[in-house]
């Protein structure tokens, strides 16, 4: 199991596992980790704030271990469900070996017929250390989830009617992600250390795309993180995160492009903008601004 006891460190273990991150962020990290508290990210799609989890898990050699949220997502799906199927088949069993009924009630309701989900996946022991918890998109969900998020986090426990309730002998390093399509409550981000996840400057995304896909080439790089940069200063519904980076400079090698052009930019766009619209805006004459603007600025670096 891995440890982390400075800054400096957070920033080298996070940049040997494919991470890289700015001090404002290392520092978060550090403090979270160093005093047990939640982070909260917040940042746009495809700023690298899932990737964050990731990149701890494995720093640390530490079990990831995600809940995805979703319009509709309760407590009891997020921590437990019986299996049903499994019970019935022990009830009609059961009744036929003439077992009486309190017995069966006790035997149906055990950890046998359990079903665990992640947030009491999170709360078990675990052989490297607690795990990490990445409870992602939680913008997603509703204010019921959140306040029953914040007596879990609180306390790091779960309570089972069956069972009882079940508390973390270690307390999971939690990680919130939210791409603020609505507020979450000051309730909840009162109990996390807070940091809003941005788009990186031209340095460290070269950084980065050169971190994920090693086999770009420099000039192809430049070209790409300068491209995007550039749109990004457009008016566009969803402007493309680091991640879209990544894909389209992956998707350009597999073409064997060399530099960028108007017409391989139109070619690929789908692997930089994910909204018709936004393709529409920027095909055509509009790429070739956009790509002259981005070598001009290229030139002055």
């Amino acid at each position: 199991m891995q440890t982390i006891s400075t800054i400096s460190d957070v920033t080298h273990k996070l940049n040997a596992n494919g991470y890289i991150c700015d001090r404002a962020l290392a520092t978060v990290v550090f403090l979270g980790l160093r005093l047990g508290r939640p982070l909260f990210l917040e940042g746009e799609a495809g700023v690298g704030k899932t990737e964050i989890a990731k990149a701890i898990s494995s720093a640390l050699g530490r079990r990831l271990i995600r809940l995805q949220c979703y319009e509709g997502l309760d407590a009891s799906t997020a921590v437990y469900e019986w299996n049903f199927a499994a019970q019935m088949i022990a009830i009609r069993a059961a009744e036929a070996s003439g077992v009486n009924e309190k017995h069966l009630t006790e035997e149906v309701f055990t950890e046998k017929y359990l079903i665990e989900r992640p947030l009491l996946e999170a709360m078990r022991p675990q052989s490297g250390g607690a795990p990490v918890l990445l409870i992602d998109e939680l913008d997603r969900t509703d204010a019921p989830f959140e306040a029953f998020l914040l007596e879990a986090l609180s306390d790091f426990q779960v309570t089972i009617p069956e069972l009882g309730t079940i508390s973390a002998p270690e307390p999971p390093i939690v990680i919130l992600t939210s791409n603020r399509t609505r507020e979450v409550h000051d309730a909840l981000k009162r109990r996390c250390l807070y940091h809003w996840v941005d788009y990186p400057d031209f340095g460290r995304e070269i950084e980065i795309l050169q971190a994920r896909v090693p086999e770009a080439s420099e000039k192809l790089s430049q070209e790409v993180v300068a491209f995007v940069q550039k749109l990004r200063t457009e008016d566009l519904f969803k402007k493309p995160g680091v991640a879209e980076t990544i894909d389209w400079a992956k998707c350009l090698l597999a073409l064997d492009v060399v530099n960028l052009s108007p017409e391989v930019i139109s070619d690929t766009l789908g692997a930089l903008l994910k909204y018709q619209d936004d393709i529409a805006k920027v095909l055509g004459s509009e790429a070739s601004r956009v790509l002259d603007a981005a070598k001009s600025e290229l030139a002055l670096t």
